[in-house]
């Protein structure tokens, strides 16, 4: 590789970068091209970028970005290194989880997600437990609809027992009471004592 073909290398991986809030780096050694291919394709379809890096290029184009100190990580660039970009912080995460169901590849090298740097294969299950903002936002959603739905519910079951309670009253006012006498009957059905 010539220098210029260089430069232009570290400034591809530079603009990968540049705004990234979620990086990761694997390891696809030992992934035959076809299964390469496959990784790629479902990267793709979830919107992952996927690209294969020699490791001190990809280490200059950190060093280049600013607002991040990638220094954390380069201690993973050995052998062969895919740079892997996404928007969804577990998404890199749950692709390797599920690709290794069938594979022993890739492996997790060390990544970077929500300003917090994860180095080795072994925070896998860590990074694929991490909330994406829709998942949060969905929980949050369903927190605050919990409370609304007790409430209605709540006032549906007290409408419908003060709605028994009403019936449940009504029913005996309908039925016939005995009739009581009057002060006068009584008087008149008595005899006055004898004296």
């Amino acid at each position: 590789m010539t220098k210029d073909q260089k430069v232009v290398a570290i400034q591809e991986i530079k603009d990968l970068l540049q705004d990234a809030k979620v990086v990761y780096v694997a390891d696809l050694e030992g992934l035959n091209a076809g299964k390469a291919s496959d990784f790629r394709r479902q990267a793709f379809k979830q919107n992952i970028k996927v690209k294969v890096v020699k490791n001190t290029l990809l280490q200059k184009a950190m060093e280049q970005i600013d607002g991040v100190d990638f220094s954390e990580m380069f201690g993973t660039f050995k052998g062969n290194s895919a740079l892997m970009i996404a928007e969804t912080a577990n998404a890199p995460a749950k692709l390797i989880k599920d690709f290794r169901k069938k594979e022993e590849k890739p492996a997790l090298k060390s990544a970077f997600v929500q300003e917090t740097f994860y180095v080795g294969d072994n925070n896998l299950d860590a990074l694929v437990s991490i909330k994406s903002r829709e998942e949060m936002i969905g929980e949050i959603i369903g927190l605050l609809q919990s409370p609304i739905q007790r409430v209605v519910s709540a006032l549906q079951n007290k409408s419908e027992t003060v709605e028994a309670s009403a019936e449940e009253v009504a029913a005996p006012a309908v039925e016939e009471t005995p009739a009581t006498e009057t002060p006068e009957a009584a008087a008149e059905g008595e005899a006055p004592a004898a004296e």
